[in-house]
């Protein structure tokens, strides 16, 4: 992974840390929406909601059209894949030493019954 790569998997990290912005992130999932619209469940202003909105951006979280005079705000889900993939590459390593771990465990405990049931 190049420099690129971790300064955009940060700056994802960091706009996601923020319930904030997890919540935005949360509501887009269903669809596109205006900033009104993500603004209506917060007692926050629409300027901080905005502000909120271009950290979700400068991370490539979300995306912004034109339609006429809305702008509206868009889940990027290409992005949101590239962060689940690195998660995912992490916790595929940990299943397999898990797995590996389960292996040695049960071939220990099978060793100790049949050597429960061999007096000898």
């Amino acid at each position: 992974m190049d420099t690129g790569d971790d300064e955009q998997l940060d700056a994802a990290f960091l706009a996601l840390a923020d319930p904030v912005r997890r919540r935005i992130i949360s509501r887009l999932s269903r669809g596109p929406a205006t900033v009104n619209e993500l603004a209506e469940p917060f007692a926050i202003t629409k300027q901080a909601v905005s502000k909120h909105i271009q950290v979700l951006e400068q991370a490539q979280l979300v995306t912004r059209t034109r339609d006429a005079q809305r702008r509206p705000v868009h889940l990027n889900p290409a992005r949101l894949e590239a962060l689940t993939a690195w998660i995912d590459q992490y916790r595929l390593v940990h299943e397999r030493q898990f797995r590996s771990l389960d292996a040695v465990l049960q071939s220990n405990a099978a060793s100790r019954g049949a050597q429960a049931k061999d007096p000898s």
